[in-house]
């Protein structure tokens, strides 16, 4: 989830990353736990602000 909050990596890249032998295992596991698929949760999520600048 936190990979896909910064855009810093693809759907392809976080599944290659997290050791996944495809992008639909990964979205299949993702909806699974989060009831959304990661595309869903993406385009659904709040902006957040980087650690630094809150603080």
């Amino acid at each position: 989830m936190e990979l896909l909050f910064y855009h810093k990596f693809n759907l392809g890249k976080i599944a290659n990353k997290l050791g996944y032998s495809s992008i639909a295992h990964l979205s299949a596991q993702f909806k699974k736990v989060t009831g959304s698929t990661p595309s869903l949760f993406k385009k659904a999520r709040a902006p957040r602000q980087a650690i630094d600048s809150i603080i």
